[in-house]
């Protein structure tokens, strides 16, 4: 096989836009699945209007780097099984904070300390209210 046989592997921010429907589907499938996993303080943070990179932030905290590695691992296969489309997880290794990008919907999970540093809420809030999950 050439180099110019092979597809190229594209993040998932890259796949093909989604309707508004599809990206509700994926928001509601993540946050189900965090709520399913027992996360704690999970926010979305709407993005649509705001910024290019995503129509929702979602943060959430684990209780321990288990925790955080383990929720991140459902969330990838939920994702893959019930919409088919693989996400790029960035952090596992470590699991205090793990991005997963799931194209739409970008998702930053943190044990509690991390999380308190990077404040994240603060930074993507831009000065509104913040839909609270929990």
């Amino acid at each position: 096989m050439t180099s110019s046989d092979r597809s190229p592997i594209l993040p998932a921010s890259a796949a093909a836009p989604r309707s508004d429907s599809e990206v509700e589907r994926l928001h509601d499938l993540i946050l189900s699945s965090l709520d399913d996993d027992q996360a704690d303080e999970v926010v979305s943070i709407p993005l649509a209007g705001k910024s290019t990179i995503a129509d929702y932030l979602v943060i959430a905290t684990g209780r321990s780097t288990r925790h955080v590695a383990s929720m991140a691992n459902k969330l990838a296969q939920k994702i893959k099984s019930e919409t088919g489309q693989l996400v790029r997880i960035e952090g596992l290794a470590t699991a205090d904070w793990v991005l997963i990008d799931a194209g739409d919907v970008i998702v930053h999970l943190f044990r509690a300390e991390v999380r308190s540093f990077y404040n994240l809420e603060r930074m993507w809030g831009f000065g509104d209210n913040t839909d609270s999950t929990n």
